[in-house]
């Protein structure tokens, strides 16, 4: 009897929350440079990628594009996905078509499961929290896949009895674990068990997991020697290797339909590994095309093949620590591996700070809720359809189901600063803050971050102050970095800083609108503005703002009406205050004080009117956040730059001759020289592609750079140029009759081979991939019945087409 073989590769997407906790969004990160932030590094370095993956020939032209998430079983983290969907639509919804193609692909099961929703470790959560996060990891899948999910990955896969129970009692059918995460086997029926402890079970069939509660669900344990050479032993370097160590896990021995299945960091394909996500696609290609194996995903498998053994797992085990979980909450030795000698004690009191705080909270919610909720924590669990939506409609809606009472305006805030409590108070445990090396690191910083968020509403909620005894605690968590001490300091210096509240929301509208003209009505991230009044006036280089607004969260619907006044004295210099409006005539008065006391030139007397009308309230640009923080300071700056560019190329202009002729007879050339031509250069680089691109001059400025040798700024250049062609592709596609514009993309593209460094054209050519396949066959037709303009489109678009690297071929119609 012949038996089906079948592969299912399993993807974890995932990236740890990045949010600053009071703006809901990401701040610019420098580390991800040249892009805004991580997940925005991360996303076009991988998640985009293996939403179009290039399947190329023996000499590495392309030869298809293909979606790796349709022939993949994947989970997103919820987190990432809510980014996503605002920050990379695109990308977004072809992560939700791709699963929909997959249900058609697969006997009606979506590659797509779901995930526990902020990535906390199960086994350390208590049972409330536990059902919540998995509730709120199944509400956001349907919301976004519009299904129910068949599976649910446990984060970092860790597992205990209880935490099966739960997915079980929720509907979930199965989830992935690590091999050494089983105990024992036997088949179903008989009394025998047999010990598999240590990673020895047979990964590639299912597992029936017989529970307390009389409910089952099922256990795939994926090939941990396989996925491990995916993800740390360069097998993605050569698809058809990747391909053939699949199929190696498979044994003619094995009487049964065998499914062979991998599991690893999503991020293995494209971030973690450069090119893994062509690896990928050339794997599946390769075994599909050599009927090698099917490819299935664990929902088609199940349907078709019950599970005849039942298993019972280890508790409290992962996939990540060799220690179970003890990466979590102690100094078990697992760590990153870059600092041999650093420790991780810190850990242990982070969970106990954390631990303390929460518990502090439980019984205060549960008793202020339920003066206002039927159910607090059943309000809690139903609050993800708030998180999803913050739709005043549907937020009302949601106080409809749960509200005791009509509630009155302060009412719901109150009871939204509750939610956003619990909600914050999850947050805090999201497993990344324990994984790394260090106590100051980003991750372990932003937990810190969920935790002072946690304090600040505590304290506008209830009465006693959390903060002094939260950081005696947390100063027990000692920093391997001696000039951050220990979590207390940390707390201080990156926590209290980046701390908001409706006032510094005020100052920054302030200062940000010397530079900007708002409309009456304005979102700052979270934060609806709405302008009552104001007055920008300016005298030489002095400029002042006064004005007040009314200012009102999106999260909790706290609002309050603030007055302001701010002055930029030139540079990055900028004095201003804010208070509480205090009615038209209080305001009345002090803007006329103010606006008289700046024209007449008073500017001592202006600092001194600060004081007298907003007190302590006074801010900087320090207080701006961090976009529009670097934003003024770039436009500051801008007039500097524009000083140094001047007095460079005049160095570089005025003695090039002599230069040159230092060089060529071997006498050394100045360094300041050197220093002149390197920023000379680049900027006229990056200005030749910036606004239109100047075949001529570029070639002409590579040219010089090669002749004297000098540094390129190859990542700032390298995405000024993708984005350029990118534009120009963009420009295309909108406007497929333009032949100039088709000759203007194909110089572009043949300045490519001149520089030292390579183009990211994955963008581009997916643009030509999709006109190959609808515009390119229309004109090739016509061109066929003598249309001469559609014969010349349709040879200069094969000439980009080569530009781009395909394989023309194999990728344009033949008509």
């Amino acid at each position: 009897m012949t038996m089906d073989r079948y592969i299912c590769i399993h993807g974890h997407f995932y990236q740890p929350p990045r949010e600053n906790p009071w703006l809901e969004a990401i701040e610019i990160q420098d580390s991800a440079y040249p892009y805004h932030d991580w997940n925005e590094r991360v996303n076009s370095e991988c998640y985009a990628p293996n939403t179009a993956s290039r399947v190329q020939d023996g000499e590495g032209r392309i030869m298809d594009i293909v979606s790796n998430y349709s022939r993949i079983s994947f989970n997103f983290g919820p987190t990432v996905l809510s980014w996503m969907g605002e920050y990379a639509p695109e990308i977004y919804q072809a992560i939700l078509d791709a699963d929909k193609q997959s249900i058609e692909q697969r006997s009606g099961h979506g590659n797509a499961i779901a995930q526990v929703y902020n990535h906390l470790i199960m086994p350390l959560a208590d049972s409330r929290d536990k059902r919540t996060q998995i509730l709120w990891g199944i509400k956001d899948f349907e919301y976004r896949f519009k299904r129910f999910p068949e599976g649910m990955w446990i984060p970092e896969t860790a597992v205990d009895v209880e935490t099966l129970g739960l997915l079980a009692e929720f509907g979930i059918k199965f989830t992935i674990l690590a091999p050494h995460q089983a105990l024992r086997v036997r088949k179903i029926g008989t009394g025998k068990w047999k010990d598999v402890g240590g990673g020895r079970i047979d990964p590639t069939r299912a597992y029936l997991c017989n529970l307390p509660s009389g409910l089952k669900i099922n256990i795939f344990f994926y090939d941990g020697p396989i996925s491990s050479s995916v993800a740390f032993e360069k097998l993605l370097n050569r698809g058809e290797d990747f391909a053939n160590r699949l199929i190696s896990g498979f044994s003619n021995q094995r009487q049964w339909s065998q499914i062979m299945h991998i599991a690893t960091d999503g991020e293995t394909y494209g971030h973690h590994h450069r090119f893994g996500d062509m690896a990928l696609a050339h794997a599946l290609n390769y075994i599909e095309s050599n009927s090698l194996a099917k490819l299935t995903n664990y929902g088609e498998y199940l349907e078709k093949y019950t599970p005849d053994h039942e298993v019972e797992i280890a508790e409290n085990t992962s996939w990540s620590c060799i220690h179970g979980i003890e990466r979590w909450k102690s100094n078990c030795g697992c760590n990153s591996g870059g600092h041999p000698k650093w420790n991780q004690e810190w850990r242990g009191p982070l969970r106990n700070a954390l631990d303390w705080l929460g518990g502090q909270l439980t019984s205060k919610y549960e008793e202020t809720g339920k003066g206002y909720l039927k159910n607090p924590w059943e309000a809690r669990n139903e609050y993800i359809h708030v998180i999803l939506d913050r739709s005043e409609e549907n937020v009302r809606t949601f106080f409809e189901r749960h509200a005791v009472k009509n509630l009155r305006k302060e009412e719901m805030i109150l009871v939204l600063k509750l939610l956003e409590l619990q909600r914050h108070a999850m947050l805090m445990y999201t497993s990344c803050g324990w994984f790394f090396d260090e106590l100051s690191g980003i991750e372990t910083v932003q937990v810190i971050q969920y935790a002072g968020r946690v304090i600040q509403l505590s304290d506008e909620l209830f009465t006693g102050c959390l903060k002094n005894t939260f950081l005696e605690k947390l100063a027990a968590a000692k920093s391997n970095i001696p000039e951050y001490g220990n979590g207390a300091h940390i707390y201080q210096k990156f926590v209290e800083p980046v701390m908001i509240d409706l006032k510094k929301v005020g100052i920054h509208y302030a200062v940000s609108s010397i530079f900007e003209d708002y409309p009456e009505s304005t979102g700052i991230y979270c934060y609806t503005v709405i302008r009552g009044d104001y007055k920008r006036i300016q005298a030489g280089r002095f400029k002042l703002a006064i004005g007040w607004i009314h200012l009102t969260s999106k999260i909790t619907w706290e609002g309050e009406d603030i007055s302001f006044c701010v002055i930029h004295f030139g540079d990055h210099v900028f004095n201003g205050g804010v208070s509480t409006f205090s009615g038209d005539k209080h305001y009345q008065f002090m803007k006329n004080e103010m606006s008289t006391t700046f024209k007449n030139s008073a500017f001592a007397d202006i600092v001194r009117l600060m004081d007298k009308y907003f007190g302590m309230h006074n801010y900087s640009l320090k207080e701006l956040f961090k976009d529009e923080q670097r934003k003024i300071l770039n436009i500051v700056l801008s007039t500097t730059m524009e000083e140094f560019e001047i007095s460079y190329r005049l160095m570089y202009e005025n003695n090039s001759i002599l230069m040159g002729f230092l060089k060529d007879t071997g006498i050394p050339v100045p360094k300041v020289f050197y220093t002149a031509a390197e920023f000379t250069l680049n900027n006229d680089l990056r200005s030749a592609f910036e606004e239109d691109i100047h075949v001529e001059q570029a070639q002409n400025i590579i040219q010089e750079i090669k002749r004297w040798n000098v540094p390129i700024d190859s990542l700032d250049l390298e995405f000024i140029i993708r984005r350029r062609i990118e534009g120009l592709m963009d420009e295309l596609h909108e406007n497929t009759s333009d032949f100039p514009l088709l000759q203007k993309i194909e110089e572009a593209l043949s300045l490519l081979s001149l520089l030292p460094f390579e183009v990211n054209l994955w963008y581009p050519e997916n643009i030509y991939y999709r006109m190959a396949k609808t515009t390119y066959r229309e004109f090739l037709l016509k061109a066929k019945s003598g249309d001469r303009d559609k014969a010349a489109w349709v040879e200069e678009f094969k000439r980009i087409g080569q530009g781009l690297f395909f394989n023309i071929d194999a990728v344009l119609p033949k008509g």
